[in-house]
């Protein structure tokens, strides 16, 4: 049997030698470099499926959801940083999460546990990325020539060919102001699409809005289910284990920080979006609010030129979430692809990142292209990758390694959202796997329209 890497620290030596800590990963950043790279994981553009969340789940359970896992997202991210901080000063910085996990926990099944489901996630983000700026460019041109003969997976090739050129930028750190950026796009097509929703709701000929839920016990269960998965994917953060590696040493305090900016930005726009959108459309809210407001029959429901520009930010945005999430696989493949001596730059590293990161690339092009399934896929992956990485092992770390009496509120409340999540995620799992079942016979490969 394979024998996991070493998941106890690095030796200098060792660490030296390793490209994907010195390339990829490279610790030279600050914290507010941290709050930008966080604020570009969480929030993106699947803040838009907030009001199809609460036509799930309603007014009340909606906001007692989405308060419940901002609350849980920033302790549980609060006490991954702790056990990070602890583990540097011990004499052991991680910097990949797969390495912290089988560390605390002694496990080198852990190891697999965790770079599977990251791997997973990761690149279904890429995928998602992908298909969801070509579905930008598809609304553009459909706006711009309603006949048009372009197919939606024509524009993910165009996304994919300006991905594969962005992908060549060497570092995570080398994203800092491309992720500030989308920090401001994200306050900036939140701000459009509140306002939109909005003007669309006190109009002349508002939508018809109905509150209801599903008439089916069942099914409202699981409605409420996949909603739950699907805020669990939207909070959803597997990688900030590496966002802290690319701090400057010393790391301490320096993530809450970035966690306090880039919860500040969550409140602004989940709420707004959530509650606008919600309140326009209701039960007839689409996974896409964008898709809500511009109507495939009857006439857009706010000005052109506030879509259009919000489409942009989104598109846009959406580069940089491709950029974050691919990182994790470009520090896998250039651990052993790169040699940390030849220099970041040097013909022997270049060559190798090009064709690698393009493949990479070329891969998440070609999935989103094949399977253009946004909705149900979201709910999956939320159910099963977001919800054990982000609400379940950051509470076993924290309790394994800090050892906090059986008897204290911190155990308790820890092994709690263990408990409870840990069921969650089996029901949404269950809820958003049936649901992916029963609308198996709209989704064909290489549709021109993404289905919801």
């Amino acid at each position: 049997m394979s024998v996991p890497p070493d998941p106890r620290p690095f030796s200098v030596s060792s660490r030296d030698e390793d490209a994907g800590a010195a390339f990829v990963l490279e610790s030279k950043g600050e914290w507010w470099h941290a709050g930008f790279h966080l604020t570009t994981a969480i929030v993106g553009p699947t803040i838009l499926t907030l009001p199809y969340v609460f036509r799930g789940l309603g007014w009340a359970l909606g906001f007692l959801c989405l308060t419940v896992m901002g609350v849980v997202t920033f302790y549980s991210y609060f006490l991954m940083s702790k056990v990070l901080e602890y583990c540097e000063k011990e004499g052991r910085r991680h910097i990949r999460f797969r390495e912290l996990a089988a560390d605390v926990l002694g496990s080198g099944w852990m190891f697999y546990f965790v770079i599977f489901i990251q791997t997973a996630i990761n690149t279904g983000i890429g995928i998602g990325a992908i298909l969801l700026a070509g579905e930008c460019l598809q609304i553009m041109y459909s706006n711009i020539s309603p006949n048009g003969s372009l197919k939606l997976y024509e524009f993910i090739a165009m996304v994919t060919a300006v991905m594969m050129v962005l992908s060549q930028l060497p570092t995570f750190h080398s994203l800092r102001h491309i992720n500030l950026g989308s920090l401001v796009l994200s306050l900036g097509y939140s701000l459009l699409v509140v306002g939109a929703c909005i003007n669309a709701g006190v109009s002349k000929n508002p939508p018809r809005r109905d509150y209801s839920l599903e008439s089916s016990k069942s099914a409202r269960v699981f409605s409420a289910f996949t909603s739950i998965s699907i805020i669990a994917a939207i909070f959803g953060n597997g990688i900030l284990p590496e966002i802290q590696a690319t701090l400057a040493p010393p790391a301490t305090g320096k993530m809450v920080k970035g966690l306090l900016m880039c919860y500040s930005v969550i409140f602004i726009t989940f709420y707004s979006v959530a509650v606008s959108g919600y309140w326009a459309f209701g039960n007839q809210s689409n996974s896409n609010i964008l898709k809500s407001l511009l109507p495939d029959n009857g006439p857009s429901l706010a000005p052109t030129w506030v879509l259009g520009l919000g489409v942009i930010f989104v598109l846009l945005q959406l580069f940089a979430i491709g950029l974050v999430y691919s990182q994790v696989a470009y520090e896998i493949m250039e651990r052993k692809s790169a040699d940390v001596k030849q220099g970041l730059f040097s013909m022997r590293n270049l060559i190798p990142r090009i064709i690698l990161r393009s493949l990479y690339v070329i891969f998440c092009g070609f999935m989103a292209a094949m399977l253009p399934f946004f909705g149900d896929i979201n709910g999956v992956v939320g159910a099963i990758g977001f919800i054990p990485l982000d609400f379940i092992l950051p509470m076993v770390l924290y309790n394994m390694t800090f050892k906090p009496s059986k008897s204290s509120v911190t155990y308790w409340v820890n092994m709690t959202i263990v408990v409870v999540f840990t069921g969650a995620g089996l029901m949404g799992t269950f809820s958003s796997v049936r649901k992916l079942v029963l609308d198996a016979n709209r989704f064909k490969l290489f549709s021109s329209q993404v289905v919801d």
